[in-house]
């Protein structure tokens, strides 16, 4: 499969340089001297990389970046910079550029890092995967997800239980799916057993199944959810949500491989891999004595922790475009992408139901909204309001730094003199030092 990059770099000579080394690697490459005419190719064409010059006229690479974060979130911007722009280039992968290379830029590394930046947008690229529950669906390109990416690479080739740790709607049961669908059980059953839904009553028939008479209406055999998965993995989500009582025969089953059906006489033997999941602080929970100790030490040999959506905001805007695309094909729309305040709104959210509530907020935005830009409009209230709050609070703070210097600056004129400053800024003294108290300078007067 081609590629196509589009470089953008008012200086012929290095756009000329770029270009042919591009296409030497097999990309399809169009090429730009200024973001405005970028744009202009952006908006009828696909491309799986953009690669800019921070320094441009007119508009500059970060502006570019802005552009194309409504255009097409989903595309990797790459910038080249100067030594003395290079904090400005850092400022832009805040707002979501890929990465940043420093002129005259090494080839070898643009290349790799170009083809890392298309590797994580695009499964195709990815050597290990093969299967539609694998990392394609976990999305992010952030610190914290490249250490999650990690781990799930090393523990999947084993057969080591597995302890996934994050809150609520973080994502827990896909990495649960990708370790299993990465590892050498892939064929075999995949089975999920929510801790929370099932009622305490009838867990242990659920998990283990019966024989026909073990209790009224068992009017015949019945397979449970671990027979199931035999050969392949069985995953305990909300695992700290489990009765006490059948923490001990879970623990027992995973010692010894085998367990009764309720009512049972024969003793059955699986093979299965466990994962576990909780949003729970399990620890604090062995410590209070609600989760069995022995249990936790069987079932935690390798943890997993995946951070909430707050802690990983750079993820935002790739995330956002990916629910873009599932939903706008779901509902038959073509919406292209969020306008800047949409989505600088939704990176300034907090989450706190974190990935599933931005599944969400996206699917009901594609829905309500009739153009093909997403704005604010489409969007809840909440998210709007936290970003305004965000943007008063700091235009408050300003505010008070200004004052601050205004009334320092009236006390060194005057040596300190509060009455005499008063009288300079148009105040009585009362009025000072209640301003002085406010702003923390009373101290330093007396």
């Amino acid at each position: 499969m081609n590629y196509r990059a589009l470089i953008v770099d008012d200086e012929i000579n290095s756009l000329k340089v770029v270009s042919a080394t591009l296409k030497r690697e097999g990309f399809e490459v169009e090429t730009s001297l200024n973001a405005e005419d970028a744009i202009e190719r952006l908006k009828d064409n696909h491309f799986d990389i953009i690669v800019s010059d921070y320094k441009l006229p007119g508009m500059n690479g970060e502006e570019l970046l802005d552009k194309v974060k409504v255009l097409a979130p989903a595309t990797p911007v790459v910038l080249m910079t100067a030594y003395g722009t290079i904090e400005r280039a850092v400022n832009a992968m805040k707002k979501g550029a890929y990465t940043y290379l420093t002129k005259p830029v090494n080839l070898n590394v643009m290349i790799s890092v170009i083809k890392d930046a298309i590797r994580e947008k695009d499964p195709l690229l990815r050597d290990d995967i093969t299967e539609s529950y694998q990392f394609i669906n976990i999305i992010g390109k952030s610190k914290p997800m490249r250490e999650v990416f990690s781990m799930i690479h090393r523990v999947s080739k084993t057969d080591a239980s597995v302890l996934i740790l994050g809150e609520s709607g973080t994502g827990k049961e896909l990495v649960a799916r990708a370790i299993h669908y990465t590892s050498l059980r892939a064929d075999n059953p995949f089975i999920p057993i929510d801790c929370t839904t099932i009622p305490q009553e009838l867990m242990e028939s659920e998990l283990f199944g019966y024989d026909k008479g073990a209790f009224t209406c068992a009017y015949e055999n019945k397979i449970g959810l671990i027979e199931m998965a035999n050969g392949g993995t069985v995953f305990f989500d909300e695992i700290g949500d489990l009765d006490f009582t059948l923490q001990k025969k879970l623990l027992r089953f995973l010692q010894e491989k085998e367990f009764y059906r309720l009512g049972g006489k024969k003793k059955i033997n699986v093979d299965v891999r466990v994962l576990a999941a909780t949003n729970r602080d399990i620890e604090a929970a062995v410590n209070r004595g609600e989760f069995r100790a022995d249990l936790y030490y069987r079932l935690n040999v390798i943890t997993i922790h995946i951070p909430p959506l707050r802690e990983r905001r750079e993820d935002i805007p790739l995330l956002s475009a990916h629910f873009l695309e599932v939903f706008s094909k779901k509902n038959k729309k073509e919406i292209k992408g969020f306008d800047h305040e949409a989505l600088e709104a939704m990176v300034n959210y907090d989450w706190p139901g974190n990935v599933r509530e931005l599944e969400n907020v996206v699917e009901r935005a594609v829905i309500l909204c009739p153009d093909d830009t997403i704005t604010t409009e489409f969007l809840p209230r909440k998210l709007v309001m936290e970003k305004e709050e965000i943007q008063r609070g700091g235009e408050e703070f300003n505010l008070l730094e200004i004052e601050r210097k205004i009334i320092h600056k009236a006390l060194e004129k005057t040596a300190w003199n509060q009455s005499q400053a008063a009288k300079l800024l148009g105040i009585t003294r009362k009025q000072l030092r209640t301003k002085m108290k406010n702003l923390g300078l009373l101290n330093t007067a007396d």
